[in-house]
């Protein structure tokens, strides 16, 4: 029973699941180290994240 009760709390797509956390390894000029980049975006602007 309780199977059933926990798939009608997961309907819709508007519940976290149109965001993305994205981390990105991102290099210091200066020192030479790296930096993590996390962001939570959007699925749509995925791609456009890790262009840059």
């Amino acid at each position: 029973m309780a199977k059933k009760v926990v798939a009608t709390l997961r309907t819709g797509k508007t519940d976290g699941r149109s965001y993305t956390k994205v981390i990105k390894m991102v290099k210091n000029p200066q020192s030479g180290s790296y930096s993590f980049d996390e962001q939570m975006i959007p699925n749509e602007a995925v791609k456009d994240f890790f262009k840059n």
